[in-house]
């Protein structure tokens, strides 16, 4: 493709060189550059791609569009840009002709809940026959193939080549989690979303934008990139606060809930240990629901994927069937089986709010003591860590502070951040740095009926110590202290 076709006259400041010629890739790591490829200068966290333009034209790189001034040897095009980061996004889109305009693109957005929605509107969609893929947390999933991201949102470049794949395998809809990371950093500008769907919002990466209100206006961008619907929590206090900044514009608004009014809304809700049952109230009409997943979040993350349904034109029997249907999402309120008189759960809570709401969901059916193994992770906001271990003296019976991806701190500091609000509270607790010995301890101090709620790391299979990756999966070793337990 010429590089003229792939940036916007208007949006380049400055140029050098020929425009007329033909680009044989787009990338944005110089070690990924190609005879012909189009490098993009982006500055990201640690490092500026500007540091590595000679490395890119080593490699064969033809053009390159930066947002400082460079020198560069004849016969390399430059192009000076405001924002890199935007230009990225969009030759990128440019460059895979488009792709998100052949799908129905539906971007769900909030601090929790994102990834288990992504599923459940995977589930009612295939119910009516649609070919659904899907990208966030786990991975990105096309053609049932589950194909392993660095980010919840990937980069750009990344992003559009995922939507060409999926318009190739002849996908008709891409349900994804947006992060405030990729909102933040334009990841999904040029992106073609139908639908916006809004879950929550509560304290969580402060390290990156510094104040709720910054967090909360980087997740706001979203719906203003939609043209079908907008979809809001109305109970969440930031849900409201997202519908009175649409009030003006087109993209018409539906609302869900439990206690607000809503357009579409569950009554008649009854928890269980196996799952939830609600009435799904809509403007067509009800139907009862019985999801195989517990907890009240349960019920939020039912009625956000039914209003994605219902702005589709679903029929009930089939968003009913849908939501039916699936049996659970990896690392979201899984259960390991363990044979034995007590529950073993495995949850990504790694958030205050998502932590308090999962042990209130185990309240609604434990019969025993809940038993919480949590962690925070290192390099990451720490202003949760203390406020995660008041909920936790608050809502456990018994705590095991311990590790959760330290990365580059010591893992007994963050330990002692989490035990400063533990202190607050008579909760009872232990601390033990290593995680897998304070899986152990739990299993092996569980009474009868006991609920051990392993909070955190949910369907990651990974630790992340210092800079290395080491294998971690928690179901392994449950099942292994299990074997050994008489």
């Amino acid at each position: 493709m010429k590089l003229i076709e792939l940036i916007d006259a208007s949006n380049i400041e400055s140029s050098k060189g020929n425009l007329d010629i033909n680009i044989s890739e787009v990338v944005y790591d110089s070690r990924m550059a190609i005879k012909d490829s189009l490098f993009v200068a982006i500055e990201g966290f640690k490092v500026d791609g500007h540091k590595f333009i000679d490395s890119a034209i080593s490699k064969g790189a033809k053009a390159i569009i930066v947002q400082k001034d460079i020198d560069v040897p004849e016969g390399i095009t430059v192009i000076k840009v405001k924002d890199t980061r935007v230009t990225l996004a969009e030759v990128s889109s440019k460059f895979y002709k488009e792709p998100s305009s052949k799908l129905n693109l539906i971007g769900i957005t909030g601090t929790n809940a994102k990834t288990t929605t992504t599923y459940l509107i995977k589930s009612i969609l295939e119910t009516v026959d649609e070919k659904v893929g899907i990208i966030g947390t786990i991975g990105s999933v096309i053609d049932g193939k589950l194909i392993k991201t660095n980010n919840t949102t990937p980069e750009s470049l990344e992003l559009q080549k995922t939507f060409s794949m999926m318009a190739d395998a002849n996908i008709d809809s891409c349900v994804m989690e947006v992060s405030s990371h990729a909102l933040e950093l334009n990841r999904v500008e040029y992106s073609d979303f139908d639908i916006g769907i809004f879950t929550n919002l509560s304290v969580d990466h402060l390290d990156y934008h510094k104040t709720l209100n910054n967090y909360f206006e980087a997740k706001t961008k979203l719906f203003f990139m939609t043209k079908k619907y907008n979809i809001i929590n109305i109970d969440d206090e930031y849900g409201r606060k997202i519908v009175e900044k649409l009030k003006d514009i087109e993209t018409p608004l539906l609302t869900y809930g439990v206690d607000k009014k809503a357009d579409i809304y569950a009554t008649d809700i009854k928890h269980h240990a196996e799952g939830v049952e609600f009435r799904l109230n809509t403007p067509i009409g009800n139907t009862i629901i019985n999801m195989n997943i517990p907890g009240q979040f349960s019920v939020y993350n039912g009625l956000a994927s039914a209003s994605c349904a219902y702005a589709y034109g679903i029929s009930l029997e089939d968003i009913k069937k849908g939501l039916n249907a699936i049996e659970g999402v990896k690392g979201r309120f899984e259960v390991v089986p363990t044979n034995r008189d007590f529950t073993v759960i495995i949850d990504f809570a790694h958030t205050p709010d998502a932590l308090e709401k999962v042990l209130k969901s185990i309240d609604e059916f434990a019969e025993g003591r809940k038993i919480l193994v949590f962690g925070a992770g290192g390099d990451r906001d720490n202003s949760k860590r203390a406020i995660m271990g008041e909920i936790a003296g608050k809502y456990a019976d018994l705590s095991i502070v311990t590790s959760d991806n330290p990365r580059t701190e010591d893992p007994q500091k963050i330990i002692d951040d989490i035990i400063k609000g533990l202190k607050k509270t008579n909760g009872e607790y232990v601390s033990i740095v290593d995680r897998k010995e304070a899986i152990k301890y739990a299993i092996e101090n569980n009474r009868s009926k006991d609920v051990i709620l392993l909070a955190g790391k949910g369907h990651e299979t990974y630790t992340i110590i210092g800079e290395k990756v080491l294998p971690f999966d928690e179901r392994e070793i449950v099942l292994e202290v299990l074997k050994d337990l008489k």
